[in-house]
């Protein structure tokens, strides 16, 4: 998994909650690395589900409320760390109907060796857009909380809805549906 993903997961921590709990969420958690992140490095998905279950446990919070969150606040950072990368939308649809094919092209000059979900577009009306998100390491909560960082970014009152398919070939399969009001 990218550091850029631990590394801002433990600013939204420090931001959030202290940097008192961040630190101690690092040493209450067996980590590989004693939770050193880098950027630009790679590290298991299971220090991130390790992390997330610390911080669940210090603060009381649900593992896929936090995730939501956090994919907000990720959303809000994609913002500020690559603006030109959302310059040439318009809109959340256009934007998210647009995740695998733009945004996931230009994450990969970024990021060659990135491992990153699939979001496809099964519909794209002017009221409706349905996403399908396949990953294999299941972080649809994630998914869902940059979705709603993509609509409050745009200044946007979309609904969205949250189906879990049955899983396929090794992938998580959740449907999107974002529903203009």
């Amino acid at each position: 998994m990218l550091g850029m993903v631990f590394t801002e997961f433990l600013e939204m921590v420090e931001q959030r909650f202290s940097p008192e709990l961040a630190d101690q969420m690092l040493t209450q958690t067996t980590l590989a690395n004693d939770g050193a992140y880098t950027a630009v490095g790679y590290y298991p998905y299971a220090e991130m589900q390790a992390l997330l279950a610390t911080l669940s446990r210090l603060t009381g919070n649900s593992v896929p409320a936090l995730l939501q969150d956090y994919g907000e606040y990720l959303f809000r950072r994609f913002v500020e760390l690559y603006p030109e990368m959302f310059e040439h939308c318009h809109d959340s649809f256009d934007l998210l109907s647009q995740v695998d094919g733009h945004v996931h092209r230009e994450v990969h000059k970024l990021y060659p060796q990135a491992q990153l979900p699939v979001f496809e577009t099964l519909t794209h009306t002017p009221v409706c857009l349905v996403l399908e998100y396949r990953s294999s390491r299941g972080l649809a909560d994630l998914a869902k909380g940059l979705i709603r960082g993509c609509i409050e970014h745009y200044g946007e009152r979309n609904g969205v809805q949250r189906v879990d398919l049955p899983a396929r070939e090794g992938l998580s399969i959740t449907r999107f549906e974002i529903s203009r009001p």
